[in-house]
């Protein structure tokens, strides 16, 4: 969430002109929320729905499985890279003039995906899409601050936050329905092809009904920390995906020793930029604020092992038990259902227990991770205990991601409230690609090629166990976040 100075730019109302009509202006500005609304729940969308697809898409390209990961994790690795820069060239060029630049990206490399004849392709388009995201996401909330005030903030904000616990409902039921409606014999491809119609929309409405805006002091661009962090996330991210594949060839070791001294670089690189009296990516000051770091760690185990899991489950469901997109995506209904009701309902627990809530919610998180282990281990499809262990991990989450952020900011300065807020997001970000690369490579070794039913229970009930694991770090992270009296 920003909270940079905003200068409102409002060509609408000249001087000399009369004084416009409340109700025209409130309609209008409940369209232009409807267009910034509708931008959010496309991107978040996307990040999910194309889980359920991969198998089909496997089947389709003949891709590998480490060709999957990167379909799947190629659009997050690029939405976690720019976002901050994302946000700072809104700040720069204005709110309105990157949004739509981020919305004409993401529609046409969505048009590229569900045109792309062989996984190269599609994967350069995933990333294409993830570079628009990161240019249009962080200029829906600046809009919302520019564009409404009281009240009408306070409602168009608590819509946002709705449609972002929607887009994670929706994401992976709308994937299987839509793979299995095999809309004109395109299999997999509407699932990114929806988006062309709706995104040439929102851009048309968008032109129309956005207003222009700037913060008032726009922070500079950190293209050295930008370039040095991007390197060391790829060295350490590219051979976790390839080297199952290939056996752990010696690049893939060489490239995973490499990123370590790679980070080091980028942090050499943010303090000269500090130094200068520039704006890094990662502020130091930031970092010391009491609880940060120690959330951004819980929030990084704990949407490292959402991605992974919800990426090899897919795989398990269909490739291994055969099951159709559309069962597999309404097999995770009750586990969407739950995030989706404890990201709504998390604020009626009072605020001196939200610490122990968020470890709580950690530890049921790790349990259900065991137990969906545990059930898929006989190789059956979990029958009647499965449903309830997937809303018991919803639940888990609904009741950890939000809280969590807002206990991790509670003491950070208001003066750095922004960039606090972009070290969490882009901990969540980064974390749901590396789960995908390792926990996916977890599942992916074990389940060997061809996949058979027993492997794939075996290697499932691996994956849910390291993924449990995690939570459990996750929980050990969120007792170390101070006490805060405040919501």
């Amino acid at each position: 969430m920003s909270h940079t100075p905003l200068l409102r730019v409002d060509a609408e109302h000249p001087a000399g002109t009369a004084e416009p009509d409340p109700i025209a202006l409130k309609r209008r500005d409940n369209r232009m929320l409807t267009v910034l609304l509708c931008a959010v729940f496309m991107a978040l969308l996307d990040s999910t729905i194309v889980n359920v697809a991969t198998p089909t898409i496997r089947t389709d390209l003949h891709t590998s499985g480490s060709a999957l990961q990167w379909i799947v994790s190629g659009y997050t690795i690029a939405y976690a890279a720019l976002l901050v820069s994302g946000a700072r060239l809104g700040a720069r060029l204005g709110f309105r003039t990157m949004f739509l630049f981020g919305l004409v990206t993401f529609t046409a490399a969505s048009l590229a995906c569900g045109l792309a004849p062989g996984a190269g392709l599609l994967i350069v388009a995933r990333v294409l899409q993830g570079v628009g995201a990161a240019m249009m996401m962080p200029q829906i909330y600046s809009l919302i601050q520019l564009k409404f005030e009281g009240a009408a903030r306070a409602r168009a904000l608590s819509l946002y936050a709705a449609v972002i616990g929607l887009g994670v409902v929706v994401g992976q039921v709308a994937g299987g329905l839509l793979v299995s409606a095999d809309l004109f014999g395109a299999g997999w491809r509407p699932v990114f092809l929806l988006n062309v119609p709706i995104g040439v929309l929102l851009a048309i409405a968008g032109v129309r009904l956005l207003p222009q805006g700037k913060a008032s002091t726009a922070k500079s661009l950190d293209l050295g920390g930008l370039i040095t962090s991007t390197a060391a996330l790829l060295l350490l991210v590219i051979p976790l995906v390839l080297g199952h594949d290939q056996q752990w060839p010696a690049w893939s070791k060489i490239s995973l020793v490499a990123s370590i001294p790679m980070f080091g670089v980028f942090i050499l690189v943010e303090r000269a930029v500090a130094r200068r009296g520039g704006s890094p990516l990662v502020p130091g000051r930031v970092l010391r604020a009491p609880g940060l770091v120690f959330g951004a760690t819980a929030m990084f185990f704990a949407m490292a092992g959402y991605a992974g899991f919800l990426f090899s489950f897919s795989q398990h469901l269909q490739s291994g038990l055969g099951e159709s997109a559309t069962r597999t995506g309404l097999t995770f209904a009750p586990l969407a259902i739950g995030v989706a009701a404890g990201s709504l309902t998390w604020q009626r627990v009072p605020a001196r227990w939200h610490r122990s809530m968020i470890a709580a919610a950690c530890a049921v998180t790790a349990l259900a991770y065991f137990g969906i282990g545990l059930e898929m281990r006989s190789g059956g499809s979990g029958g009647i205990a499965l449903p309830a262990l997937q809303l018991a991990c919803g639940l888990g989450m609904g009741y950890l991601t939000s809280p969590l952020l807002t206990v991790a900011l509670a003491r950070v300065n208001p003066a750095d409230a922004a960039d606090a807020s972009g070290v969490m997001t882009t901990s969540s970000q980064i974390a749901q690609v590396l789960g995908i690369a390792v926990y996916g490579s977890v599942y992916l070794s074990n389940a060997g090629q061809p996949v058979t039913p027993g492997l794939s229970a075996d290697a499932i009930h691996h994956t849910a166990l390291f993924v449990a694991i995690g939570a459990l770090v996750a929980m050990l992270a969120a007792l170390l976040l101070p006490r805060t009296s405040q919501s």
